[in-house]
């Protein structure tokens, strides 16, 4: 990415019309429960990380695919809402991909999903326009497991990225047919950041964070960033480990936490940030973004994320020496 600059992010990904279902704590067939709250919001990993972006004051542009229905009218108006560009947004015959999100009384959540559109979004032979790259200096691809097509065409796109002159990440998830490394592998020596949480990098390669990072810097990979939740995140080269404690909060909904995780450590990149600077930020929008109801609804502006972390900086871990050294490293948070 380059440091410094104001120029944009190319985002692709699934986008989601979501259903959110809160709290929800046992599954009886044949009984009614009540619950707090039922809403309707924006969701996927590409819609979810775009948003984030353009509310830290990003320029993002998505690539994705929705339907010709309401909840495509919907999802595509949110995203307009926050400054994402959605002119590479397709309309397709499909229905919008739809997720109900049980959410229980920890925040932890169980996902009924509908891919609809996500089944084509990505099919053709040339998924980039002429226009996508413009503005662009990065390249994000999402959702590489619950958009089928990528399975396929990600190391293409992401490829052609690299070869555009644009830096690369990517977002893994959860995936659902247990493939894991061998479908992601043809992608790996065209990503220079790679985010999964612990779970997924368990999954991944059969091991935990630093072990599970060497394989994959190992296969060409320039850095992993692991998500570690409550305990911040760790992130890996081949030259040096860091671990950003993260900021403890009440948790009220994760849904997005780690998308807005990635929508935070990518900005503070595209600011020209530091390594360590860029896992703190991140932990600071992912843990504004476990206090609200919604995927990106507790994300602010970069100067008001700067703010809060000033305030809860005392509060980052619990061995406050480890984050003080951190803390020190990055002189602009000090004022």
């Amino acid at each position: 990415m380059k440091e410094g600059t104001q120029s944009g992010i190319l985002c692709a990904g699934s986008i989601v019309f979501d259903i959110l279902v809160r709290p929800f704590d046992e599954l009886r067939f044949g009984t009614t429960a009540l619950v707090e709250s039922i809403e309707y919001r924006v969701g996927g990993n590409g819609a979810n990380t775009s948003r984030a972006l353009a509310i830290l004051g990003v320029p993002v542009r998505l690539m994705g695919a929705v339907g010709c229905d309401p909840a495509a009218d919907i999802a595509l108006s949110a995203l307009a809402s926050c400054g994402v560009d959605t002119t590479q947004v397709a309309r397709l015959s499909a229905p919008t991909a739809t997720s109900v999100v049980l959410i229980n009384g920890h925040g932890d959540r169980q996902f009924l999903h509908r891919p609809g559109a996500s089944d084509e979004a990505f099919s053709g032979p040339a998924p980039f326009s002429a226009n996508a790259f413009n503005n662009a200096s990065h390249f994000h691809l999402s959702s590489f497991f619950v958009v089928p097509p990528l399975r396929k065409n990600a190391a293409l796109m992401l490829a052609e990225a690299k070869q555009a002159g644009l830096s690369t990440s990517f977002d893994t998830n959860w995936d659902p047919r247990g493939e894991w490394l061998a479908a992601v592998e043809t992608s790996l020596p065209h990503i220079d950041t790679f985010f999964m949480n612990e779970d997924e990098s368990r999954m991944m390669t059969d091991c935990c964070e630093a072990d599970a990072a060497r394989v994959l810097i190992e296969r060409g990979v320039r850095e992993v960033v692991i998500k570690l939740g409550a305990r911040g995140c760790a992130i890996y080269s081949e030259d040096a480990t860091i671990v950003c404690p993260a900021f403890p909060v009440n948790a009220v909904d994760t849904t997005g936490a780690g998308d807005c995780f990635v929508a935070g450590f990518l900005a503070a990149r595209c600011r020209g940030y530091s390594t360590a600077r860029s896992g703190l930020f991140a932990n600071a929008v992912g843990a504004l973004t476990v206090q609200c109801i919604g995927a990106v609804e507790g994300v602010m502006p970069e100067d008001n994320v700067l703010a809060w972390m000033r305030e809860h900086r005392g509060d980052a871990a619990e061995d406050g020496q480890i984050f003080q050294e951190l803390w020190d490293s990055v002189p602009d948070f000090q004022s």
